[in-house]
């Protein structure tokens, strides 16, 4: 493993500082749904893989968190671009630009979707017929990985949200032999990463909610036949990771390679399984 990523980490410095400022500074697009929210056509499936990012309605408010569009577009795109450079993954595309998309769970496309992101997921409110579209989405084969929702009443939210989907199922940590670990990179441990605003710099506390978010759990759903359906990373923040890789260099080098890493693992799994 510190191989691995002593080479991943080699390779996104190369790229990053070749580019000298991170994607997000490139285009200049405020975060999150002021960026626009990128509805994807009828037809979007072009044969390369692609990012559907899950808008959902908050009944509640987490600190430092703005709901669904936490970590929106950046950490989409990033992910997307790096994943065309870094792997063989063909990565769907306008011209130049990756194509990644917003989807509601009530929305036709979301079949179409080969994997949804969902962040800040401990302030999430679904209503029946939401429950029954993404229990369809996952036993058909979908894949969900939710991120960057820390402490006990966010976590307590989630769980009673996604046992209205997926009851018979149970959430479990995932195992050190589980191949989503071994896709590509050997993750032994998943790394807490702090938001980048709440980062006090190297060496300092990741802990975003103290006593109450000690580490980061890496823990799944699967169905039947062990295949993952929903994949989940608390009390950490990897869309950071990747969505801030060009903000402050030290932030970069503490985080973004672990973080690729992770990330790179979860949408191989999904393509694979």
């Amino acid at each position: 493993m510190p191989r691995l990523r002593a080479g991943i980490a080699l390779v996104l410095t190369l790229i990053v500082v070749g580019g000298a400022v991170s994607l997000a500074q490139r285009f200049g697009v405020i975060e999150g749904a002021g960026a626009g929210i990128r509805v994807p056509p009828k037809d979007f499936n072009d044969g390369g893989f692609t990012i559907c990012k899950w808008m959902f309605r908050s009944d509640r408010s987490e600190a430092g968190g703005i709901g669904w569009s936490t970590d929106y577009p950046y950490g989409e795109i990033n992910l997307l671009t790096r994943l065309s450079e870094l792997t063989r993954v063909q990565v769907s595309r306008r011209g130049s630009n990756v194509n990644y998309w917003v989807v509601q769970l009530t929305d036709d496309q979301l079949f179409e979707c080969p994997m949804l992101i969902g962040s800040d997921v401990g302030t999430a409110a679904l209503s029946n017929t939401e429950v029954q579209r993404l229990r369809q989405y996952l036993l058909k084969g979908g894949f969900l990985w939710v991120d960057d929702f820390w402490g006990t009443p966010a976590w307590d939210q989630w769980t009673d949200q996604i046992m209205r989907v997926l009851p018979e199922f149970p959430i479990v940590d995932v195992a050190p032999a589980d191949p989503i670990r071994h896709a590509l990179f050997n993750i032994t441990e998943v790394k807490q990463v702090p938001s980048i605003f709440s980062w006090g710099g190297p060496g300092s506390d990741p802990r975003e909610r103290g006593s109450d978010s000690p580490h980061a759990d890496f823990r799944a759903i699967a169905d039947d036949h062990g295949r993952i359906m929903v994949v989940m990373t608390h009390n950490t923040d990897i869309g950071d990771s990747m969505e801030r890789e060009g903000d402050d260099p030290a932030y970069f080098a503490a985080f973004s390679p672990d973080g690729y890493a992770l990330a790179t693992n979860i949408v191989l799994y999904a393509l694979t399984h």
